[in-house]
């Protein structure tokens, strides 16, 4: 009975952020403005790509998937964050943990890769504009859709076995506010060598490859763009991308840092290393809609004439 319970914890216990317990409710309360923040923000983006007929292009309805899948990230992590720092919950089922876990990583993958997607848009738009809508035809949107979900998912569902194969006989308190593949694995009492070369490889295959294959995109446009002949053309065209370069720094680097912080930083407090990896989950839903909704005149544009017409009313 005492080995099935390890195979089969029945809760663990997300001990927050350690050494700030005083400070929970304050801390609380940023994050949850910034989930207000991504839930409007990203809601307003779903609804006028959806409604407004001159948004229904390829480059939009990947920001739709982007908007979609930052309200899954969002929805994830937050709300049990704020219920552990304002309500004190702290409990989470296993089965809620290894769910937990799943939407985080495979929303991390899925985001990447829409990004990768979003720039090979951007290439074939400013490379190959008289053929733009040949290329990205809806069939072909449809089987990079297809290609991103089956991709992440299959990367990120073995996290879930790889996870229900250890016994976990001895503490069961994850020291952070959310679960995450590794994090749960060190609990176990048992080798988790396969869950470590695992968890390493898999952001290898998926994110660094997608990294390097965005800045072969933007390696082809700065190149196209440069051989435009007029200064004008030359700025539309890099304007056209801002947007898009902003999402992915707003990405690609805390991501950079946090991994940088957790292999070096030694001297950095436990605490702040939670703190820093829930913003850098919470922000960037927050920020991506703003960025898009302030370099983007068509969507700045709809976004104006959406409001206004609510006043007039």
């Amino acid at each position: 009975m005492y080995n099935l319970s390890c195979y089969n914890p029945g809760s663990f216990i997300l001990a927050g952020i350690p050494g700030l317990e005083k400070f929970h409710v304050w801390i609380g309360i940023p994050f949850c403005v910034i989930y207000g923040l991504a839930i409007v923000g990203n809601g307003t983006l779903l609804y006028l790509i959806v409604v407004e007929d001159s948004l229904h292009e390829p480059m939009f309805f990947f920001l739709s998937l982007l908007a979609t899948t930052d309200l899954i990230l969002s929805t994830d992590m937050v709300p049990k964050l704020l219920s552990n720092l304002w309500l004190g919950s702290q409990e989470i089922t296993f089965t809620g943990c290894l769910a937990q876990m799943f939407f985080l990583h495979f929303s991390f993958v899925v985001d990447s890769a829409i990004l990768l997607t979003m720039a090979l848009d951007r290439y074939v738009a400013i490379c190959f504009p008289l053929r733009y809508t040949s290329i990205l035809a809806p069939q072909v949107i449809i089987k990079l859709v297809v290609g991103i979900v089956v991709r992440s998912f299959s990367v990120i569902l073995p996290d879930v076995f790889l996870l229900k194969r250890l016994p976990f006989c001895g503490t069961r308190i994850i020291p952070h506010t959310y679960c995450e593949h590794i994090g749960v694995a060190r609990l176990s009492s048992t080798d988790i060598s396969i869950n470590i070369w695992y968890g390493f490889s898999v952001p290898v295959m998926t994110v660094a490859s997608d990294v390097i294959f965005i800045a072969v995109s933007y390696i082809f446009i700065l190149r196209a763009v440069f051989h435009l002949s007029s200064q004008g053309a030359r700025q539309k065209a890099l304007g056209t991308c801002g947007s898009h370069v902003c999402v992915i720094l707003i990405f690609y680097t805390p991501a950079a840092f946090s991994i940088l912080a957790h292999r070096f930083g030694h001297s950095v407090p436990r605490n702040m290393l939670i703190l820093f990896a829930n913003f850098y989950v919470a922000i960037p839903p927050a920020l991506n809609p703003v960025v898009y909704g302030v370099k983007t005149k068509k969507i700045q544009d709809k976004f104006v004439l959406l409001f206004t017409l609510k006043k007039t009313q």
